[in-house]
């Protein structure tokens, strides 16, 4: 890869950062690996209490994308499906069903034609608010989106277009509140926690947001052509052997662990090494460092481990790999 490409991707991705910041109190290390993840083509799952500013994240990076004038990006499926929308927010509650995600066809008048009603799965961005107050089966309606990037209604599969990102919200306590199964946190690239702000960025936020006012300046900075040019130049990121010998290596021993149950799937290292080359290249390098992978590896592995002590964090089992696990190349 170029270096003015690599460049050009860290002067736009910084862009990105600024305006979001601009109306978001969060971590700037947190919100690269956001983007990361969103750029390597995964999605990402926000845990974390009431009101920290998860669903303002989404729409603040939503809105940072300019889609004015693509109607044609839009609007032209390759299979029929219907047209994106630039953002929609699904707002789970327990009696939500999979056709209120997905759609569902309907009978059009007198001529008994069936006619396709889009879900809000249809969206370029997407907002799952409080994913875990869902019940298993609606949970259910996000796999095939989030694995393959289509959609089947009744023996018709859509294309959803690219970009396409999920963001989904879990809250770590309440009532009515259903555990996502492992397939399905696995399908998450990323588990993210905003964590509340110190006293004085929450003093920032009191007196920013206590306005009506405090999103009128706000705007996007990003043309979405960039952005996926952005996706297609990740696999230019080069990843050296011995940095994948690593990764696999901290996958492979968290599934040698006594207290984990079930260990990271070899989807974790594809996913490990996707990330990296996405977070170097919006750091502007061409190439990951074991650094890197180590930086990202509890946000893209703890979610993914099921301890036999389900009261024992996933974290401490990360902390052990990443201090025994050489970085030396392991054949």
């Amino acid at each position: 890869m170029e270096a003015k490409s690599v460049r050009d991707v860290a002067s736009g991705v910084s862009l990105l950062i600024d305006n979001i910041r601009s109306v978001i109190s969060i971590d700037p290390t947190k919100l690269e690996h956001l983007l990361a993840a969103h750029i390597a083509g995964g999605h990402v799952l926000l845990a974390d209490s009431h009101g920290v500013g998860k669903t303002s994240l989404a729409k603040a990076l939503a809105g940072s994308i300019a889609w004015e004038g693509q109607n044609n990006h839009r609007g032209t499926p390759t299979n029929g499906a219907p047209a994106m929308e630039d953002f929609s927010r699904i707002q789970c509650t327990v009696d939500l069903l999979p056709q209120d995600i997905l759609g569902y066809n309907r009978i059009h008048g007198t001529s008994h034609d069936l006619v396709f009603n889009k879900g809000p799965i249809f969206a370029h961005f997407v907002l799952c608010d409080e994913i875990n107050l869902l019940t298993p089966k609606t949970q259910g309606s996000f796999f095939q989106a989030m694995e393959e990037q289509c959609v089947t209604v009744e023996g018709r599969t859509f294309d959803l277009t690219e970009p396409f990102f999920i963001i989904a919200t879990m809250n770590l306590k309440g009532s009515h509140l259903f555990p996502l199964p492992a397939p399905q946190l696995d399908r998450f690239m990323i588990q993210l926690s905003m964590g509340y702000p110190n006293e004085a960025a929450e003093a920032d936020i009191v007196q920013r947001h206590g306005r009506e006012d405090a999103w009128a300046t706000f705007g996007p900075v990003v043309p979405f052509q960039q952005l996926l040019a952005w996706k297609r130049m990740v696999d230019e990121v080069a990843i050296h052997p011995e940095v994948v010998s690593y990764i696999v290596a901290c996958v492979r021993k968290s599934r040698a662990h006594d207290e984990v149950a079930v260990g990271a799937s070899p989807r974790t290292g594809v996913k490990l090494s996707r990330m990296g080359r996405a977070l170097a290249m919006i750091r502007g390098m061409d190439f990951v460092t074991v650094d890197l992978i180590k930086e990202i590896l509890p946000a893209a592995v703890s979610h993914r481990l099921v301890m036999k002590n389900a009261a024992q964090s996933a974290m401490t089992i990360i902390e052990e790999i990443l201090d025994t696990v050489p970085v030396e190349a392991r054949r």
